[in-house]
């Protein structure tokens, strides 16, 4: 353990919860009575974009969607001069099983979110941005709504906001329910009113995104971490996390725990402190079977994998999984590993846009394979042929989905085969 999680390690400074404890912490006037609206002041007519953009490079701030990217490198992409217009789209579309951080942001928090697009927007030149939230969030895009209206009331939206000549409008989009959406391209193919199939790349969404212009597309995590980096700077934000892995992060955990919710670590805490300190640890006389450390997309991590790993984008990658969304799902003793794995099959199935043939046709095999086994009708060589059919889906669809699908069965065949193979006996 470095400096920087020493200093965390006994109480932090909180980053993104540090107001939902607060009667009223979705309104305005709370938000401003607790720091809110500060960066924008600072930065607004004050700062070059360009530096705005540096800053938060220097700050590490990784993407909280899932894949981790440099927040700042992606806001470079952009290009500085564009005949074209500029469009920032927020993913709060929130669909990987396990994960609810960012639900927590927009119904207790919003204008932290509203503020990140602001800072956002001015460092690379856009004057509209799309959140695009999930069709099941009716609170929440209720709350957002209410948000953005009280933020075009009070000036920090519209024209010339804060007398900085720069303007900047926000439209609450909902989505219809679709996992898929929550993949970049087709979220835009969404926003821009089409069915929601990805789309192939390149060309990537910074040069060619929403009406075909350039657009940043970043999660409601990433986009909320911006104003405490600005206010602040970079070096306090690298105060907490790791080198490679700077700042904090926001870990939904579920399953078998105690005290299931979403609690805000320093990247780099031992993935143990989550599931027994914060989250209370099994039920008396349970034993831990796995871990699922990303979000259901991510390779479940047995008992023994988990010792000294800690919740960070490397170590989990190392330990041959992801860290996702950091969507810890805990699992115990009493649970079928085959009919979780059936279970999951159904989901990716049904969320396949059935655009690609490897993910349309592999994802249903591997649901009634999954279905057979459980329901007493598998085969021992039923485990090889699921591992055939995700080598085929592996790395050959235009969109991650079917990687998303493949990468757990993997995971559960192989780390469980005599589960699924006493399955079969008994049957």
């Amino acid at each position: 353990m470095d400096k920087r999680n020493q200093k965390t390690e006994f109480g932090m400074e909180k980053i993104l919860l540090s107001r939902i404890d607060i009667e009223n912490s979705h309104k305005l006037e709370v938000y401003e009575a607790h720091g809110g609206y500060q960066a924008i002041r600072k930065v607004l007519g004050k700062v070059a974009p360009e530096d705005l953009i540096n800053i938060v490079k220097q700050s590490g701030l990784r993407g909280r969607g899932g894949a981790g990217f440099p927040t700042g490198l992606k806001w470079s992409f952009i290009p500085k001069e564009s005949e074209k217009p500029k469009y920032l789209c927020c993913n709060a579309d929130e669909g990987e099983p396990g994960t609810f951080k960012d639900r927590v942001l927009m119904c207790k928090d919003p204008h932290m979110l509203i503020e990140g697009m602001i800072l956002c927007s001015y460092a690379i030149g856009i004057q509209l941005s799309f959140i695009y939230i999930r069709g099941e969030f009716q609170q929440e895009a209720d709350t957002l709504d209410a948000a953005v209206a009280e933020a075009y009331k009070k000036g920090y939206l519209g024209k010339n906001i804060l007398g900085s000549g720069f303007n900047h409008d926000i439209i609450v989009q909902r989505g219809a329910g679709a996992y898929v959406c929550g993949e970049e391209t087709a979220l835009i193919e969404s926003v821009e009113g089409h069915r929601g199939n990805p789309r192939l790349k390149p060309p990537f969404p910074a040069l060619v995104g929403v009406f075909n212009c350039p657009t940043v597309i970043n999660n409601v995590e990433t986009l909320s971490s911006v104003p405490f980096i600005v206010c602040n700077g970079a070096d306090a934000y690298r105060a907490f996390g790791t080198e490679k892995s700077p700042g904090t992060k926001l870990f939904s955990i579920s399953g078998n725990v105690q005290k299931p919710g979403v609690y805000e670590l320093p990247l780099g805490t031992p993935l143990k402190n989550l599931i027994y300190d914060k989250a209370g640890g099994l039920l008396a006389g349970r034993r831990l079977k796995g871990v699922i450390p990303g979000g259901s997309s991510s390779p479940i991590l047995l008992p023994d994998e988990i010792e000294g790993l800690t919740l960070d984008y490397e170590s989990i990658a190392g330990a041959g999984s992801m860290l996702g969304s950091g969507a810890v799902i805990v699992i115990d003793d009493r649970w079928s590993i085959p009919k979780i794995a059936w279970r999951l099959a159904v989901f990716y199935a049904h969320e396949s846009c059935g655009q690609c043939t490897p993910c349309r046709e592999g994802t249903a095999w591997t649901r009634d394979i999954f279905k057979r086994i459980c329901n007493g009708g598998g085969e021992p060589q039923d485990l090889d042929l699921i591992l055939d059919i995700q080598d085929n889906i592996m790395g050959k669809t235009l969109c991650p989905l079917g990687d998303a699908a493949a990468m757990p069965a993997i995971a559960f065949v192989k780390k469980f085969k005599d589960e699924f193979l006493n399955l079969m006996k008994n049957n």
